[in-house]
């Protein structure tokens, strides 16, 4: 597991993605959210801009699963 830096006390899923570079635009979180391929702390993601803060876990099947924390600024 890998962690990824946030910068602010929560951040939207489609905006997590696209700073992380997994998704270039916040309409390609569709397909992954469709296919049920995403999830947060274990749960099936199913919003677009579902919150996420540090000590969460994201994990996208085939692709890859983090660790949130909070960068320093």
């Amino acid at each position: 597991m890998q962690e990824m830096e946030i910068y602010t006390a929560e951040i939207n899923m489609d905006q997590l993605l696209k700073w992380a570079g997994i998704i270039d635009t916040g309409a390609q979180i569709k397909p992954l959210l469709d296919d049920n391929l995403i999830k947060l702390n274990g749960t099936i993601v199913t919003q677009r801009r579902k919150k996420v803060v540090a000590g969460d876990i994201v994990d996208i099947e085939g692709i890859g699963c983090w660790r949130i924390v909070m960068g320093e600024s």
